[in-house]
C-alpha cells in the first residue's frame, strides 16, 4: 500500500512540474563584430569580421533563465530577444546590447551591459516581470 501511495505522489508531482508552462523565447541572429590588429611589423593592419554568437547566447539563456525555453520558431515565440556582442572595446566600455520585444512587436526593454551574462539576466528579469503582469 505504501508503494501505491508513493507512486501516486510521484505521478502528481511530475504532472505539476510538467504542467508549468515555460515562456518561449526566440533569439535573433547576432552579427557580432571583433576588431583587432597591430600597427607595423609583418602582422600590421586591422583585422575584423563577423563572429556569430547566437548559439552561445542561446546556451546562456537556457542556463540562466529557467522560466524560458529557447525556440527556433519565431512564429511560436512569446518574446523576441536581440542580443549583440561587440568585441574589441576596452573593459570600461559597454559592448553588449540587448532588446526584448513582446509577441505584438512592442519593445519592452533595451539596454547595454559589459557582460553577456548580465544582458541575459536583465532580459530574463524583464520577461519574468512582464509575464507576471
Amino acid at each position: 500500500m505504501k508503494r501505491i501511495g508513493f507512486l501516486l505522489c510521484f505521478v502528481l508531482a511530475a504532472q505539476a512540474v510538467f504542467a508549468e508552462e515555460k515562456v518561449r523565447v526566440f533569439i535573433a541572429d547576432s552579427d557580432s563584430w571583433a576588431i583587432g590588429g597591430a600597427f607595423g611589423g609583418k602582422g600590421g593592419g586591422a583585422k575584423g569580421g563577423a563572429r556569430p554568437q547566437t548559439v552561445e547566447i542561446m546556451k546562456t539563456f537556457r542556463d540562466n533563465c529557467p522560466i524560458t525555453i529557447v525556440t527556433i520558431r519565431e512564429d511560436r515565440a512569446d518574446f523576441l530577444v536581440f542580443l549583440e556582442h561587440e568585441g574589441g572595446k576596452s573593459f570600461a566600455r559597454k559592448d553588449n546590447k540587448v532588446a526584448v520585444f513582446n509577441r505584438d512587436g512592442d519593445m519592452i526593454y533595451a539596454n547595454s551591459t559589459r557582460s553577456l551574462g548580465n544582458s541575459v539576466k536583465d532580459a530574463c528579469k524583464t520577461i519574468s516581470e512582464y509575464v507576471r503582469k
